[in-house]
């Protein structure tokens, strides 16, 4: 399992950062800090079993619907 950000839908609220800190960080500028790795899209590596859970719950609180778990 992975999470992808859209970046172009992303508004870097943060939630994410607020939901799953160990995974969704905001840079100096206040951005997420994917935004460093990646122009469109951020896709993770696979993730174990409690960072699924987590990223999920990012992805629901996610006001953009920016985040999506596959």
């Amino acid at each position: 399992m992975k999470f992808a950000v859209d970046l172009a839908v992303c508004q870097n609220i943060g939630q994410c950062s607020f939901t799953a800190p160990e995974m969704f960080t905001l840079d100096d500028d206040g951005k997420l800090s994917f935004r460093n790795e990646a122009t469109d899209e951020y896709v993770s590596p696979e993730l174990t079993d409690d960072d699924a859970d987590s990223a999920q719950s990012a992805a629901a609180l996610c006001p953009m619907q920016a985040i999506r778990v596959d």
